[in-house]
């Protein structure tokens, strides 16, 4: 008798969890996201480590396919993407992130300001990930519907 009330109490649990599951899965609707990183990563990389943890966390609560991603880089943030052609670890994130449509976008006017070249200075940068101005670029896409989050 005992046996039989347990399966039916675990059946019951199983029941109830898949449909908080399903109900955690659909929470979210689509989501248009500016991340703004413009800062040091500190001792080890440590905050663009944490930054880039937070928007792999971010598309895996909302979904990759309900997620359009735009993280715009300028000023001391481009360190990011400098240290990356060194660290394995930011390699990594970034090229996960790449892979799973999130932009990564460099402001012209840093590039020209710190005479760095995308192709020799940074990690994975090319022509069209350029854009003329980063504060701009945030302005652009908050008035195209994207939420900022400065991580």
């Amino acid at each position: 008798m005992f046996r039989k009330v347990l399966k039916i109490m675990v059946a019951c649990i199983g029941l109830m969890t898949t449909g908080l599951i399903a109900e955690a899965g659909e929470r979210y609707s689509k989501q248009k996201v500016a991340y703004h990183i413009n800062y040091l990563g500190g001792k080890d990389d440590k905050a663009y480590l944490g930054a880039l943890r937070n928007i792999q966390n971010h598309i895996n609560a909302v979904g990759a396919e309900n997620m359009e991603i735009k993280v715009v880089i300028h000023g001391n943030g481009i360190s990011l993407l400098q240290s990356a052609k060194a660290n394995d670890k930011l390699q990594s994130n970034v090229a996960n992130l790449k892979a799973q449509n999130v932009s990564f976008n460099v402001c012209a006017n840093t590039l020209k300001g710190k005479k760095l070249s995308p192709e020799k200075d940074l990690y994975d940068v090319f022509e069209e990930d350029i854009v003329p101005s980063g504060v701009a670029e945030l302005s652009h896409l908050q008035m195209q519907g994207y939420t900022y989050i400065k991580p």
